[in-house]
């Protein structure tokens, strides 16, 4: 380890477990740019369960500085930026004992190189600090393009403040990005749009895939069912608490699955995920469908499911969720945001609806044995070709690894 440089590596979130899409990203990041330098990490933990992970995490870590973020003071806190003029989100990061920890680490003068994981984590660095030091920003997503997409479905008076953050989230993502390096998101969508917002730092946004641990999420190992014998299930991984997937599994379950249901009624609607949120326990109620809460492994649900579906409205980037589905050699039934950013290839023809009778004819076609039998190996074959996480994080290494900031040719900083 020592004879590796220093890398100072901040998240908005402790990247463990890998369980949900930014801890997937940010650990897979984490773990591969360990085998290069001598880590430094500066995280948030906003769950208390996540302490437990601690030494998971430091132990690819030279130094760490883990901090307690509590979600219901932070809300509060972030309102400070409606006086100062800010986007809420970088006051709901703010923290005096992280700027102090970041400050003291970068000022021991061996540090050259800096990942910022999300946006909000490089209020942290001072303007001087962008000097004469490769400073590598993975937005993953445009984060201020969300909250734009969010306010035409709430009312007053969500919906101004939504497009507020938009607008003032966009300004900081472009001031951090003309400092920096580099700026990095997700997929190459993503980053022509943002190169589309901030065209002043077009040359230094780059796109860099998410990846998939396909010996992990691999069908020929063996599972024991979680069904009922004789069931016929539709799949929804993720988190939540995440108003996305809230959004596309209330509107999965509420306004396509009872169609699904008259039609088969051995169907089942299965949603999986940790903090499921009062309104989706709710779905629970509703007839064929089944909330369980967090499990310890995704992977039997997918590998004894008819298809998994990726209903979602709002969405930015490569999903994980369809990445790992499609790992498990299921079919995917998706909205056409779901399936942003994903690499084309040849031989998958993608089970894609955006209104909910497309949805439904979808779902009762995989439900009942009408699509083709190798659509799940296909799917397979497509991930194990173009999402390797080495492949891909490997890239970020290129970049930080790249000319020195104000060396001729470089023109990729900008003080």
């Amino acid at each position: 380890m020592m004879d590796k440089p220093h890398l100072l590596f901040l998240a908005h979130r402790i990247p463990y477990p890998p369980n949900k899409g930014d801890k997937i990203r940010s650990f897979n990041l984490l773990k591969h740019l360990a085998g290069h330098y001598r880590i430094h990490l500066g995280c948030f933990v906003d769950d208390p369960a996540d302490w437990h992970y601690q030494d998971d995490i430091t132990a690819y870590c030279e130094d760490a500085f883990l901090h307690a973020l509590n979600p219901r003071l932070a809300k509060l806190k972030s309102l400070r930026g409606l006086l100062t003029g800010q986007a809420l989100t970088e006051p709901y990061y703010a923290d005096a004992r992280m700027a102090e920890w970041v400050h003291r680490t970068l000022d021991r003068g061996d540090m050259d190189r800096v990942l910022v994981f999300s946006s909000a984590m490089a209020q942290y660095l001072r303007p001087e600090d962008y000097a004469r030091r490769h400073v590598v920003v993975d937005f993953v997503d445009v984060d201020s393009d969300k909250w734009r997409q969010y306010a035409p479905t709430h009312r007053f008076p969500m919906r101004p403040l939504y497009l507020r953050e938009s607008r003032k989230l966009l300004a900081f993502e472009r001031q951090i990005s003309a400092r920096a390096t580099a700026g990095v998101f997700v997929s190459h969508e993503e980053a022509e749009l943002f190169r589309q917002l901030s065209p002043e730092t077009a040359r230094t946004t780059h796109a860099i895939d998410n990846g998939v641990d396909v010996d992990y999420f691999s069908p020929e190992q063996g599972y024991p069912s979680p069904y009922i014998a004789g069931d016929r299930h539709l799949v929804f991984t993720g988190a939540m608490d995440y108003w996305a997937n809230v959004d596309a599994v209330r509107w999965f379950a509420e306004t396509i699955f009872p169609g699904i249901y008259e039609q088969c009624p051995k169907a089942r609607f299965t949603i999986v995920g940790a903090r499921p949120s009062p309104e989706v326990t709710r779905l629970g109620e509703i007839e064929g469908v089944h909330v369980t809460g967090a499990v310890k492994d995704v992977r039997p649900y997918l590998a004894y499911a008819a298809a998994a579906v990726a209903p979602l409205r709002i969405a930015r980037g490569v999903q994980n969720k369809v990445l790992e589905a499609m790992a498990m050699a299921r079919p995917v039934i998706a909205t056409p945001q779901a399936m942003d950013g994903l690499r084309v290839c040849e031989d998958v023809d993608p089970l894609v609806g955006e209104t909910p009778e497309a949805l439904q004819a979808l779902a009762v076609a995989a439900l009942t044995g009408e699509i083709p039998d190798d659509t799940g190996a296909r799917n397979r074959a497509c991930v194990c070709r173009h999402y390797s996480w080495a492949e891909h994080m490997g890239r970020f290494v290129d970049l930080l690894e790249s000319e020195r900031p104000g060396d001729e040719g470089n023109g990729g900083h900008h003080a």
